[in-house]
């Protein structure tokens, strides 16, 4: 039969091709990355860290154009607790509605940052995020400022171990900045001036006086550094790692993976950012506007994974009783869409691309837009996915009717078709003409049917893509079991949704299949009833494909994020709804009862029971 041809063609190269992509390809590399990334962890915890990582600025003589690189040891045993890495310099405390932690003083370095907003797990009594974490720790990832000096050069710079005083301001908020201090005894007096915005932007203003006789020249720089990678493995759908925009550069990103293996990557430009982003979270250097930079991307140990993406200014020269000041911006915090919106409609170059919103932005952005607006009217992101599928599903009517409406003409004709098959059995050129033939009397487009699909799969991937990686997707509650649209459904058939104290993800190799939830086995009943609509396929291996299409899809869908498994069940339902209301316009008989054989049991009476 036509129309189920096209169906199986229509979802067989769609998802059966994304699912075979994710499954056989992906898996063996994420399990081969996990693997890698173990291994180099242990290699860290056996390592001296690196305690004054990043912030050692380069020596006397160090040439010019070079950001500093890490690598110094450290002083002292093994990694200490964060409690214990804070205890090792006084701060300056952060406090803001969306962050909290301290500045440095010692190297007036940002590397102590939660997030206030946001737990590791959908228990609100879990952990804050912890973003930025002292050298000194297990797993070092902070943010500096500072300057080089030119080559052949002695002037005395701060450095990692240079204790700032606080001038002015008691604690770092949105409303009250901080002003640091330090004279280096020699002429030279640096000034620090730090404010925060509402969400996740530090300002930085700096300022040099030279009050010396000697004119100076210093290569101010900024870097973030990290040492290790997320814990999760890494996904095809989603960059992790380095990025970067630049004015005359266009995009430059460079996955984990890729930057221990690759060689450091330079470039210069006047416009643009640099920095270390995760799935949910990142932290980027926005250099000053219109000054020349010199960027670079650097994986400086690949023994203990560690990651720099730094910048350093063309050179600035203080003549004797002069001073110089510039701005630099750090982003440290979560990838919150209308945030990053909002920064980069201040000027910030294209910082909305720090969102991994993937090939298909054009559809993965109006569509979370219009789920966020939506959910914020309704206060749900789960209803809001179903209020959306229904206004996709009004926007593509037009198409669908035509659709539903070509395959109610092809069933009418099915036993012309068949006869013309009897006909012709011997024969198929002939047997494939005569159905042509009647295609164009009856003016039938075959692949008609494959247009409803064909709708459906952009939109799949673009709701899979921002599931995946939108922050307010993470931990959206729906009802009930749901309390996290992206995570997969976290019930199972396998011990009765939970009524048996046992976890089926533990058994090896195939504990991943047999996590079937509640809403994957409703999408699996809803595929099953769509396709039973339509009147059986005559052909065996169609009528097995059939068969197995529903049990196969829902062990397959049941890893993917419970949102994405809703909307997939909604839409079928409202696919069942519209097929039924055309087909019955259209004077077609509805075949569902007929092919899950409950037409015999809905027309049988008292009279139909057999006699004893």
């Amino acid at each position: 039969m036509g129309d189920n041809r096209n169906f199986i063609i229509a979802i067989l190269l769609s998802v059966f091709v994304f699912m075979g992509w994710q499954y056989f390809f992906i898996a063996p590399r994420q399990e081969a990355e996990l693997a890698r990334r173990e291994a180099a962890q242990q290699t860290q915890q056996t390592t001296q860290p690196d305690a004054l990582a990043g912030a050692n600025a380069p020596a006397a003589g160090t040439a010019a154009g070079t950001s500093p690189v890490p690598g110094a040891p450290v002083q002292g045993s093994g990694p200490l607790a964060l409690e214990d890495a804070l205890a090792q310099s006084p701060r300056v405390k952060i406090a803001s509605g969306q962050l909290d932690g301290s500045i440095a003083l010692k190297g007036a370095r940002f590397d102590d940052l939660k997030l206030y907003r946001y737990r590791e797990t959908v228990d609100p009594g879990s952990d804050e995020i912890a973003l930025l974490s002292p050298s000194q720790t297990a797993k070092p990832y902070f943010a500096e400022f500072g300057w080089s000096p030119a080559p052949g050069s002695n002037v005395k710079l701060p450095d990692a171990n240079t204790l700032w005083t606080l001038a002015s301001g008691t604690e770092l908020t949105p409303t009250t900045p901080v002003t640091l201090t330090w004279d280096n005894g020699e002429g030279l007096v640096f000034k620090r001036s730090i404010s925060l915005d509402e969400h996740f932007l530090f300002t930085i203003l700096d300022s040099v006086e030279n009050r010396s006789e000697a004119t100076v020249t210093l290569y101010p720089y900024g870097l973030v550094s990290r040492t290790g990678h997320p814990d999760h493995p890494a996904f095809f759908i989603l960059h992790e790692g380095f990025i970067g925009e630049f004015a005359t550069h266009g995009e430059t990103t460079i996955t984990y993976a890729k930057a221990v293996e690759e060689e450091t990557v330079t470039l210069a430009d006047t416009d643009g950012w640099l920095g270390i982003t995760d799935k949910y979270w990142a932290s980027a250097l926005i250099p000053e506007k219109g000054r020349n930079f010199t960027a670079r991307l650097n994986s400086g140990d690949k023994a203990q994974a560690k990651f720099q993406a730094d910048f350093q200014y063309a050179p600035v020269t203080i003549a004797p009783q002069n001073s110089t000041t510039l701005t630099n911006r750090l982003f440290a915090g979560a990838k919150i869409s209308s945030v990053i919106d909002n920064y980069r409609d201040q000027g910030i170059f294209r910082f909305n691309l720090l969102i991994d919103w993937g090939w298909f932005w054009f559809l993965t952005q109006p569509l979370f837009k219009a789920l966020d607006f939506i959910a914020h009217q309704v206060g749900n992101f789960g209803i809001s996915i179903l209020i959306v599928t229904v206004l996709l599903k009004l926007a593509f009517f037009p198409l669908a009717n035509r659709s539903y409406a070509a395959m109610a003409k092809m069933k009418k004709l099915q036993p012309e078709m068949e006869r013309l098959r009897e006909r012709h059995k011997d024969d198929k050129m002939k047997q494939q003409q005569e159905m042509l033939e009647l295609y164009r009397k009856e003016q039938i487009n075959p692949l008609a049917g494959c247009l409803p699909i064909l709708v459906q799969i952009p939109v799949f991937f673009a709701l899979y893509k921002v599931l995946f990686v939108t922050i307010e997707m993470r931990h959206a509650p729906f009802f009930g079991w749901i309390q996290d649209l992206s995570a997969p459904d976290p019930t199972t058939i396998f011990n009765l949704f939970g009524l048996i104290p046992w976890d089926p993800s533990s058994v090896p190799l195939l504990g991943h299949f047999l996590m079937i939830g509640i809403w994957p086995l409703i999408m699996g009943f809803t595929m099953y009833v769509q396709m039973k609509m339509n009147p059986a396929p005559t052909d065996p291996i169609q009528q097995k494909i059939f068969a197995w299409m529903p049990i196969i899809f829902t062990f397959m869908l049941a890893s993917f994020p419970a949102g994405l498994v809703i909307y997939w069940a909604w839409n079928n339902t409202l696919s069942v709804l519209q097929q039924g209301v055309i087909m019955r316009r259209q004077g077609v008989p509805i075949e569902l009862f007929n092919n899950i054989g409950l037409d015999r049991f809905l027309k049988k009476t008292p009279q139909d029971k057999p006699k004893p």
